[in-house]
């Protein structure tokens, strides 16, 4: 039998994205328009790595579960879409607790920037910690990659709220000044992303209680009930 126990495995790069922490981002690529930047390390960060890659519309990326690497694993998980109170195999899930923490996420690449030895990719749809350490990056292939007939029945479509957002005046104000200062759509993006429901599933029946989402820096407060999604406060951390 052959042992893999000297199996080389370095991060190519780190990505640069405006989730400061796991709450709140979406679990899947592509649900929120966030862009982020991928920064290559030495010595991957050379403009013949990455010749070719800027005819390509999307990647893949093959990341390290950085923040959960230390946690272990376990042969079930309780996945936040059956509401956290059913049990699956781990390999039937993208649960973060894996025997080995690696993830992939397919994300649009916006540009390809080069400037001596300084390699950043530009892409959007991340759904992935700031510093994430990026293990490679792949094209996308539409006509290997793209399966229409493929099926998973318990997680067939998209789950969106599908609720009114609503800004107090407070928060209508500092999305304004904050979306001018960090030249980002905020206001279109805390929409994606709150429409995604971040809250845990034994929480969802609680329409008063207040929680909070860490992006670009910023404490976005917020609460959801039957009704809407309120926007209470953006506040600078």
């Amino acid at each position: 039998m052959t042992h893999f126990d000297n199996t080389p495995m370095h991060p190519i790069g780190v990505i640069h994205s405006p989730f400061d922490e796991k709450f709140g981002i979406p679990r899947q690529p592509g649900l929120a328009s966030i862009r982020a930047e991928i920064e290559l390390l030495p010595p991957y960060a050379s403009a013949d790595a990455v010749r070719g890659l800027e005819q390509c519309s999307h990647i893949w990326l093959v990341f390290l579960f950085s923040a959960t690497a230390d946690k272990g694993w376990n042969p079930t998980v309780r996945p936040p879409r059956l509401g956290g109170n059913e049990r699956m195999g781990v390999f039937a899930t993208r649960s973060p607790f894996r025997p080995n923490p690696i993830g992939l996420s397919c994300v649009r690449l916006s540009s390809v920037n080069i400037d001596g030895n300084s390699v950043r990719l530009e892409v959007e749809g991340a759904d992935l910690l700031n510093g994430t350490p990026i293990l490679d990056i792949k094209p996308y292939l539409p006509y290997a990659d793209s399966l229409p007939e493929a099926e998973f029945g318990l997680a067939s479509k998209i789950e969106r709220l599908e609720l009114p957002l609503v800004f107090s005046p407070e928060a209508e104000q500092a999305c304004a000044t904050h979306a001018k200062r960090l030249q980002q759509p905020l206001d279109r993006q805390i929409d994606e992303i709150l429409q995604c429901d971040p809250r845990p599933a034994y929480k969802k029946g609680d329409a008063e209680r207040v929680y909070g989402i860490s992006l670009y820096g910023l404490n976005v407060r917020f609460r959801i009930s039957a009704e809407q999604i309120e926007v209470i406060s953006i506040l600078a951390e």
